[in-house]
């Protein structure tokens, strides 16, 4: 028995037979399965430093052979041939629905690190993309960011494979947003890693799959003809057949090749450091959002509220009667709630509670053009004042006439209605602001580091943020994100109606 023959029956020694065949099919036992609340490890063997060591991300639609892709990889680095007559895999049968791991949805990182190996590997294989709905990809970005962080300390990475069919002709509204979803994931400066991985091909030219990919624009590795870097791959190799059949054997050798050549094209791996902060400001872009949706939703039922309030008193003042008029009272701030704020004089309003100072008031952040954005009156800076005092809505007996009640009323029947709510409303109005102009600073960081600039999972909220700036008196950032939405073209847009569509 050669060198290679006696390595793969130890291998064998340490696997479990599948299936008997030509070849032979065996699972590698694991040395450790953990599982986590965002992903789980599979490791082989064990972590060798002096060995050369590659990071490789898979990504991919549901069905498009990425399980077999990883187990071509494997049977590569250990050096099996066709005349071997064995197969050995490290996934589970992702096509079996009874298998509880084939129901999963999150990432599954397999440790790769057999003595028998010239070479140690960490694949990160993602969850297939299969429906279009913004909170698949929403799971896979929060699995990633989570494994980043993680103790396995994935700093970098080596190459990521965006896997498709070699007979692609062209992308559908659905293939699109899976192609932008996954690129929103990363930082720009992965994009010289990421290349092609074309499954089920039998040898020819992928034509029509690089075209497809050129005109979804996706993004990727090129070569010096600024064509798409791509590896060929077919899915037939551990399918059991005659050792004659030439067929099979050009396949396999198709597969083989095209592996040597993705190998080789790996140098120099990638930090995931930008990638890492993509992931960061889409997450908390996300929480934002639902943040402002939040508060409006609490608007609009303070404001509810307050109108119904305001109908009764209406309704009250056509009569004689006592009744508790409220009026405003400077006191000071409870120094457990916030040491300063800053009042109008004019609403006796309280505009900006809890917040830190500037030289001057003109430069506070409820301030625009020198005109305060959260007061009724939207009163000039040099109407309000800051201190440690704010305004306290009170009320007192008074006796009303039908006379005076019409005259009191056109005074003070909005203050009336609003005794209970006004300065939380005030306070609601704030935090929407503060949040709205956050939001737009997220996806102008966006902009900076993310390699899809105008991903659709960016673009779903601009249309609500370009209204909410509108509303908060911010026309040029309104324009800014006018300007994103017009630069990612009409195809793109008609995509994002596809998806919101769906989502429906």
């Amino acid at each position: 028995m050669d060198s290679l023959g006696q390595k793969l029956h130890e291998i064998i020694k340490r696997s479990t037979k599948i299936e008997d065949g030509a070849p032979t099919r065996y699972h590698l036992k694991q040395n450790a399965v953990e599982e986590f609340e965002q992903y789980r490890t599979m490791t082989y063997g064990k972590r060798d430093s002096n060995k050369p060591h590659k990071t490789i991300l898979m990504v991919g639609e549901t069905g498009i052979g990425k399980t077999k892709l990883i187990n071509v990889m494997i049977n590569y680095v250990l050096g099996v041939q066709r005349k071997d007559k064995v197969w050995f895999e490290i996934t589970d049968d992702q096509n079996d629905p009874t298998s509880a791991q084939s129901k999963t949805s999150i990432i599954t990182v397999y440790g790769f690190y057999l003595q028998e190996s010239p070479i140690h590997l960490t694949i990160i294989d993602t969850p297939g993309y299969g429906d279009v709905h913004a909170e698949n990809e929403k799971v896979i970005a929060r699995s990633l960011l989570k494994l980043i962080h993680s103790a396995e300390t994935i700093h970098q990475l080596d190459a990521v494979c965006l896997v498709i069919k070699a007979s692609q002709n062209r992308l559908s509204d659905q293939q699109i947003y899976i192609f932008d979803a996954v690129q929103s994931l990363f930082g720009k400066d992965i994009a010289e890693k990421i290349v092609l991985v074309l499954t089920h091909s039998r040898g020819a030219i992928p034509t029509n799959a690089l075209t497809a990919v050129k005109e979804a624009k996706i993004k990727c590795a090129v070569d010096d003809k600024n064509q798409p870097v791509y590896f060929l791959f077919e899915n037939s190799q551990s399918d059991s057949a005659d050792e004659l059949d030439q067929t099979m054997e050009n396949l396999w050798n198709l597969s083989f090749n095209g592996m040597a050549e993705f190998f080789e094209s790996l140098d120099k791996p990638k930090s995931m450091q930008m990638t890492r902060d993509t992931l960061v400001q889409r997450k908390e872009l996300e929480e934002i959002i639902l943040k402002i949706k939040s508060i409006i939703q609490q608007i609009n039922t303070e404001t509810q509220e307050s109108n119904q309030n305001k109908e009764q008193v209406e309704y009250k003042f056509n009569f004689e009667h006592e009744s508790e008029v409220p009026f405003k009272e400077m006191v000071d701030i409870d120094p457990a709630i916030a040491s300063v704020a800053m009042c109008c004089t004019v609403c006796q309003e309280n505009c900006h509670l809890g917040c830190w100072w500037v030289s001057g008031l003109s430069w506070c952040s409820v301030m625009k053009n020198n005109y305060c954005t959260v007061c009724t009156n939207k009163c000039h800076y040099t109407k309000h004042v800051k201190g440690a005092k704010k305004y306290l809505t009170k009320a007192k007996k008074e006796q009303m006439t039908k006379e005076n009640s019409k005259k009191y009323y056109s005074k003070t029947v909005d203050c009336v209605s609003k005794i209970k709510n006004l300065e939380e409303l005030q306070e609601l109005k704030v935090q929407k602001m503060k949040l709205v102009i956050d939001a737009f600073h997220h996806v102008r960081a966006l902009e900076m580091i993310a390699l899809n600039t105008d991903s659709l999972i960016t673009l779903q909220h601009v249309d609500f943020l370009i209204d909410e700036l509108k509303e908060i008196k911010e026309p040029e950032k309104a324009e800014t994100l006018g300007n994103i939405k017009k630069r990612a073209g009409e195809e793109k847009n008609k995509v994002l109606e596809y998806m919101k569509r769906c989502i429906k």
